[in-house]
């Protein structure tokens, strides 16, 4: 399906600035519509397509990591075959939600916001925007808004992490980064080496197998691994009997429950869920690979897990067309890998699934009135708006379930705070603790991926809406029935020399009218 042609018309200033149209992005841009109708928005986005996450990464099997039924949107049912589901169904699905709402028309493509500034004068953000041309050359503009929701994620779409191999220059193959997975690559009949043990591997792996002459995994260390079917058959007679929409409504709320459940289950007992999935892993593969390549050192969900859709990894490793190998990277020699116990992998093609880099919300650097914003100084409310940054929301999913889950929560809570920016006569809310917050990670994983970002993102606190709890539903039952006014600080709107405001006159007719 082409692509909508851009159709928001330039203008100065809106009410609410969406920096991303990826899954995210499009699902805010819904909420704006239909709980903020009175409200003009833009969704900024610098790539040329809708999609994010799953526009940008096109490598072999890339699919979703949990089901679709929890990771669709709420209000616009997964009707499709599967539960774990293609990228490509997935970009197909964002761009069809844009299409079919009018969203598309609002998106402003190829348009990076490379720096924001509050003014509390004002009471409205100024964006520093960068846009690109079909040419490939820049322009620098601005524009105003009131509130800004920056729902980019938190991964850096223009650099992977890659470890510095020692010898890499001297390798004769071709060394590929899934990120940026060339389309011309064919492995047919090559011997390919990746490097990792994350969810890329796991998914990478049996996809390439398929065509390669064979695949080795070489993993410094194992990752938790897990069969889950690719397809939901409770799901598929739930969707024979009942209509779309409470079928869907039933389909999630048994997923949500399922996920939270084996969540609680690996954190609150980690011995028995340890033997539990060791002993699961010895019936899919030889039991002689896994005190190797199997065990990890850490507990189940101390760091994300990985999901094998029907097993395909398990599979791929018995019919011997994958190959694991636990071992360090000593250096790269022009026939492939040198390992630190003396043994070469001979290689064609390697792909370095080493991880992602993070960054936090789109890298947008921000200022509040002239003095940049330390983010790591910063602490989250509701999982969704920072201390000391007035008019500004992220959207950020959860570790251990369906992203959206806890996206979409956050773009129904942002517009509850502009209903209330509505009915006070507000110009600005910001966060603010009742008192001393004894600061945690945001993310509560170990993995490496996240420690190297630690410091750039802000925390959370020790309680209440300072907390990012990873329980859909506990945040599901709690998070839009907070008194606002306890925690957040609203300021009226500035005098006549404000030309931004922030309630705009359809959005204040609306309210009047509720």
């Amino acid at each position: 399906m082409p692509e909508p042609t851009e159709a928001v018309p330039a203008g100065p200033h809106v009410d609410v600035v969406v920096v991303g149209a990826g899954l995210s992005g499009i699902g805010a841009a819904y909420r704006l519509e239909t709980e903020c109708p009175g409200r003009t928005y833009a969704v900024l986005e610098a790539r040329d397509a809708i999609g994010g996450t799953w526009d940008l990464f096109r490598y072999p099997g890339i699919r979703s990591d949990s089901d679709f039924f929890t990771l669709s949107y709420p209000f616009r049912p997964w009707s499709g075959r599967g539960s774990i589901v293609e990228g490509e169904q997935i970009r197909r699905y964002v761009a069809d939600t844009a299409r079919e709402h009018g969203i598309d028309r609002h998106i402003r493509f190829q348009t990076s916001v490379v720096g924001a500034a509050w003014s509390g004068e004002r009471a409205c953000w100024t964006l520093t925007l960068q846009k690109t041309a079909a040419d490939g050359s820049t322009r620098a503009s601005t524009m105003t808004c009131s509130f800004l929701y920056a729902c980019a994620g938190y991964y850096d779409y223009d650099r992977a992490h890659q470890p510095d191999f020692p010898g890499q220059s001297d390798f004769a193959g071709t060394v590929v980064v899934p990120q940026f997975w060339p389309d011309d690559l064919d492995v047919t009949g090559r011997r390919v080496v990746i490097i990792g043990s994350g969810a890329t591997a796991v998914t990478l792996a049996p996809s390439l197998a398929g065509t390669a002459g064979h695949v080795t995994v070489l993993q410094r260390s194992p990752s938790w691994i897990g069969a889950v079917p690719a397809e939901d058959a409770l799901a598929d007679r739930i969707r024979r009997v009942l209509p779309a929409g409470l079928a869907h409504r039933v389909i999630r709320g048994k997923n949500i429950v399922r996920q939270q459940a084996v969540y609680a289950f690996c954190t609150r007992w980690p011995g028995l869920a340890r033997r539990l999935l060791l002993g699961l892993t010895a019936k899919a593969v030889d039991p002689t690979l896994v005190e190797t390549h199997f065990t990890p050192a850490y507990d189940p969900w101390e760091q994300r897990f990985c999901v094998a859709p029907d097993g395909d990894f398990f599979r791929a490793i018995r019919r011997g067309r994958v190959e694991m190998v636990t071992d360090h990277v000593d250096r790269f020699v022009p026939e492939g890998i040198r390992l630190a116990s003396g043994r070469v992998l001979e290689a064609d093609v390697v792909v370095t699934a080493t991880g992602l880099r993070m960054v936090p919300f789109g890298g947008i650097p921000l200022t509040v009135d002239g003095e940049p914003v330390d983010l790591h100084e910063r602490f989250v409310w509701q999982g969704a708006m920072l201390t000391g940054v007035p008019n500004f929301a992220v959207a950020v999913g959860y570790v251990n379930a369906s992203w959206t889950l806890r996206a979409d929560l956050t773009s129904r809570l942002v517009c509850k705070v502009l209903g209330e920016m509505d009915r006070r006569g507000a110009a600005s809310v910001v966060p603010v603790p009742d008192g001393p917050l004894r600061p945690q990670p945001l993310l509560p994983l170990s993995s490496g991926y996240i420690r190297r970002a630690q410091e750039q993102f802000p925390q959370q606190g020790d309680r209440g809406p300072w907390r990012v709890r990873q329980n859909y539903l506990l945040d599901a039952a709690l998070t839009l029935r907070r008194d606002l006014g306890r925690t957040l600080r609203f300021a009226p709107v500035p005098g006549s020399a404000s030309p931004a405001r922030a309630v705009s006159p359809a959005a204040r007719a609306t309210a009047r009218g509720r």
